[in-house]
């Protein structure tokens, strides 16, 4: 069997928070094949409240170790792909990152071993199913085509 090929290509735009603050949206390009597959039914969402700055953004060490995060589920789901990082959301005071994985107790165990080099985090999750990718969908409209800026 074939390995599924996951798109490593992103895009970041500006969006407005329901309170008009700043939110920087990260989206990941090139998903149809994995939406295709039909396996990565359940939505991930992991949550990051922060004190921001004064435009609501996370301060520096927050923000380097907010990197550190995203690179590390980047690594652990590149090399066993049962979850993929699909967006993020950074503003209004936290840091958002959604991913789609294909088992919830498989992904849990995969997020711990990603996340054992760090000290407690402070992290909420959220979990659902969706098949359709709604929000994917959603985000994607964020995007901005080029020449449009």
């Amino acid at each position: 069997m074939a390995r599924l090929r996951i798109s490593d290509d992103w895009w970041t735009a500006p969006a407005e928070g329901e309170n008009g603050n700043l939110i920087l949206v990260t989206g990941r390009r090139g998903m149809q094949p994995v939406i295709d597959t039909g396996h990565y039914r359940y939505r991930i969402e992991i949550t990051w409240q922060y004190v921001g700055d004064s435009k609501a953004l996370p301060q520096f060490d927050d923000s380097k170790m907010m990197e550190a995060v995203t690179d590390a589920l980047n690594d652990c789901f590149d090399r066993d792909p049962v979850a993929v990082l699909t967006g993020i959301y950074t503003g209004d005071n936290q840091r958002n990152w959604v991913l789609y994985t294909r088992s919830l107790p498989i992904f849990q165990r995969k997020l711990n071993e990603a996340l054992a080099p760090f000290p407690p985090l402070p992290l909420q999750f959220e979990a659902e199913e969706d098949p359709e990718w709604q929000e994917y969908r959603e985000m994607c409209q964020c995007e901005v085509a080029e020449g449009e800026d």
